[in-house]
């Protein structure tokens, strides 16, 4: 239960980055004259992200749930996999991203990377997170009730919010 605890605290610290890489770019798009998009959806989503991390520990902890390796090692590999690809369009999208809807007029949406694939790869690695990191030390509830609220939150609120701040976006005349 230490190593999960770790690793559950490790993830919390990746979060931690990923807002410092977030409010840097929030900063480098409103000084482009940015706008933001769905702010009320955000806080709901942080509590949510932090729920997830509180409940694996909870439920390792006081359910008292154990390690079985034919199912904590494959979790683990996908963990380490929505990580590498969640850190891949960070990278792509540069200044760009941001766990905020933000766009900036006059950019080209992005085609490359993982979004040459697929249109919102980032929400893969969430999902793909959110069921692993509690699967790596069978916290089955906890992967069972953030997938259905995540599920909730991505494909009726946050996808279709984003999909509206990208259709206004007016690419720059050559």
């Amino acid at each position: 239960m230490i190593l999960y605890t770790v690793l559950v605290l490790a993830t919390g610290a990746e979060r931690i980055a990923e807002l410092v890489v977030s409010t840097r770019n929030a900063r480098w798009s409103f000084a482009r004259g940015g706008v933001e998009f769905g702010r009320g959806h955000f806080p709901p989503m942080v509590a949510l992200h932090t729920g997830l991390l509180l409940a694996c520990l909870a439920e390792v902890w006081f359910g008292d749930r154990p390690f079985i390796p034919w199912l904590g090692w494959p979790m683990f590999a996908l963990v380490l996999a929505s990580q590498g690809l969640r850190w891949w369009c960070i990278a792509v999208l540069g200044h760009r991203w941001n766990t905020r809807v933000i766009v900036v007029q006059g950019l080209p949406l992005v085609n490359r990377g993982p979004y040459r694939w697929l249109t919102h790869p980032n929400y893969v690695a969430v999902i793909v997170e959110g069921f692993a990191l509690p699967l790596v030390h069978t916290a089955w509830i906890t992967a069972l009730v953030f997938t259905v609220l995540n599920a909730v939150l991505l494909f009726a609120v946050r996808i279709p919010c984003e999909n509206r701040a990208l259709a206004t976006v007016v690419p720059a005349t050559p």
